[in-house]
């Protein structure tokens, strides 16, 4: 009884278990030629197909099951399921890592290539900026180069005429004598306005005349005529004024006149003058501190101010009658 049962049994397994394919490397093939042809089937179902074929060579429990689990994972991956995609990640792990590799070189390769900044346009940008200095340096270059031609293709403008300073004037000298402006042509002179009762300023200004006078004629060999006029005719008398150049220089020649004398040359020579600070007959004039030089026709050339010593005023003046004759 017991033997009969087990007998039943075994009959059962053989029925139940799956007939081996009578050609299965034919099968194989056309396996392969449907996948290549439909893209149906994908790399699992032909490794499901492959296994269910050596279990149907072999016969074996292990080969069935491998057959199985293939069959499944050829499901999942046309159903397109979770499990599925695991169950082909294990099995094909191989095909499934260099995929994702790929996949990983491919997305960083587009994260750099479509990043903000390339090296491609960073290049192209500094090629640009440094052409863009390059011709702004040359515009410069060349901007400067036609001001500088400009500039020295101009000719200095000669001058038209000469200053209004000087004329005609009548006073008398240090010796009563009448003069006038005629009395001096043909010679070089300087001119001061001052007044003989001057505390310091007339004093060093006749000083430094004298002193540049002299200077003159050593370097240069050149006459001057030193000329002081006065701005006080209520004090400086024709004795006042001879004893008073007398004390600075031999060849000083004073000058004084009436009231309205005394205006009138001092209006043709541009000179400023007034009394301040009257305390009886003791008062002081304000004027100008300058200097004139006249050419041989009387006629201005230039005026030195205070800020000359007499170094400086008489390279000056020599300098002026150089190239006046020049």
């Amino acid at each position: 009884m017991r033997r009969h049962a087990l007998q039943l049994v075994a009959r059962a397994v053989r029925t139940s278990a799956p007939r081996p394919h009578p050609h299965p490397q034919r099968h194989l093939h056309q396996v392969a030629a449907l996948r290549a042809s439909t893209g149906f089937f994908s790399t699992e179902a032909a490794a499901g197909a492959s296994a269910a074929a050596g279990a149907a060579q072999g016969g074996s429990k292990s080969a069935a099951a491998a057959a199985a689990a293939a069959s499944a994972s050829s499901g999942a991956a046309q159903g397109g399921s979770k499990p599925a995609a695991v169950a082909s990640g294990s099995d094909g792990g191989g095909d499934g890592g260099g995929r994702d590799g790929q996949s990983q070189q491919g997305d960083s390769g587009k994260s750099v290539r479509g990043g903000p900044v390339s090296w491609l346009s960073f290049l192209l940008l500094l090629v640009t900026g440094g052409g863009i200095i390059v011709y702004y340096d040359k515009e410069k270059k060349r901007h400067i180069e036609e001001l500088k031609n400009n500039t020295n293709s101009v000719k200095p403008a000669q001058s038209v005429g000469t200053a209004a300073i000087g004329g005609p004037f009548s006073l008398l000298n240090h010796d009563g004598k009448a003069v006038t402006e005629k009395d001096f042509l043909g010679k070089w002179t300087l001119l001061y306005f001052g007044f003989t009762h001057c505390p310091d300023i007339c004093p060093d200004e006749l000083q430094k005349m004298a002193a540049a006078i002299n200077k003159i004629k050593e370097k240069a060999k050149l006459e001057i005529v030193p000329v002081f006029i006065s701005v006080d005719p209520e004090r400086d008398t024709v004795e006042q004024v001879h004893d008073y150049v007398k004390e600075f220089h031999q060849d000083l020649i004073g000058l004084t006149g009436t009231s309205d004398e005394v205006r009138k040359v001092a209006r043709a020579y541009r000179v400023y003058y007034m009394k301040t600070e009257e305390e009886g007959s003791d008062y002081l004039v304000d004027h100008s501190i300058v200097m004139y030089l006249m050419n041989p026709k009387m006629e201005f050339v230039k005026f030195f101010g205070k800020n000359y010593d007499e170094d400086t005023l008489a390279e000056g003046i020599i300098k002026e009658i150089r190239e006046h004759k020049s």
